[in-house]
């Protein structure tokens, strides 16, 4: 008989606000299935996010059929993993931990397909000659990906660490070419911004637990788009502030649904209905914005 009962998780910090439990288990509800999602943050429990090889190891001991992974864990993780699918292995982030039938953990990143998904859906005819993205941590690995696989002529990654944004491009021009991607440092992002066709931001900034702004607003012009990876809140201040100046702009909530709906695929083997899940973001996130004290 198919499995109709699966326990899975998430890990990462400051993940209270997290509406993957809510849009996992709709869809589950919807397929007849029994689907507990629970939240493992490391600021809750008081441990660092070196400690993310334990909780995985406890949810593997404790019967979890899988775990998600987010800031600040993508990247810690895969030293404590089995195996990686090919995909996670390029890009040296996971965000989908797969607890297979013989035992092993198995990682994955489903970040870089709801990307790619959400980008050709809400911004399909934007150019892609120059862009500059924000953030080279575990999500900023998968989206790299994603805009250069999309067709991007040139990425220049920016990142507060300057090793991990250089560590990052040069691994991009391993795997996509030489001259396709290039580090970039805070104080030269006027200048890069100045000549690009488009913005990605992949840092935590702008999250409910992260609030503000991670880029002076006078440097957003109308001839760039902005695509945001945070979806909580979908209306983050950077998607404001750049609408209000001219931007084509794409919040994070198509990346949040597609990337679910991929992990929830792996989790039970089963179908998600993709454009539903897609309007459960919509749906949950305006709940909780218009509901927030």
């Amino acid at each position: 008989m198919a499995k109709d009962s699966f326990l899975v998780g998430l890990i990462g910090s400051g993940i209270g606000p997290s509406l993957s439990p809510a849009l996992h288990e709709r869809e589950a509800d919807r397929q007849g299935l029994r689907y507990l999602y629970r939240l493992i943050d490391i600021d809750v429990l008081g441990v660092p996010p070196k400690a993310v090889g334990e909780l995985v190891r406890a949810a593997r001991n404790l019967g979890f059929d899988g775990l998600n992974i987010t800031h600040p864990c993508k990247q810690l993780v895969i030293e404590h993993l089995d195996a990686l699918a090919p995909q996670a292995e390029a890009l040296g982030a996971v965000n989908t931990v797969v607890f297979e039938a013989d035992g092993r953990a198995v990682g994955h990143n489903t970040d870089v397909t709801g990307f790619a998904a959400s980008f050709a859906r809400g911004l399909r005819d934007a150019p892609l000659e120059r862009v500059v993205q924000l953030g080279a941590g575990g999500a900023g690995a998968a989206v790299a990906h994603a805009t250069l696989t999309l067709g991007a002529e040139r990425v220049t990654v920016v990142d507060a660490l300057a090793d991990r944004a250089a560590d990052l491009a040069g691994s991009l021009n391993r795997h996509f070419g030489a001259g396709r991607a290039e580090a970039g440092t805070p104080d030269r992002l006027a200048e890069v911004l100045k000549g690009a066709d488009g913005l990605v931001h992949a840092t935590p900034t702008g999250m409910a637990a992260h609030p503000g702004l991670p880029l002076p607003a006078e440097l957003l012009h109308p001839g760039l788009w902005v695509a945001e990876v945070v979806y909580r809140p979908l209306e983050t201040e950077l998607l404001r502030v750049a609408r209000a100046a001219g931007c084509a702009v794409l919040d994070g909530g198509g990346m949040a649904g597609f990337q679910a709906a991929d992990a929830f695929r792996l989790f039970t083997g089963r179908e998600p209905d993709g454009a539903r899940m897609l309007a459960d973001i919509g749906e949950l996130a305006g709940f909780v914005e218009r509901n927030v004290v």
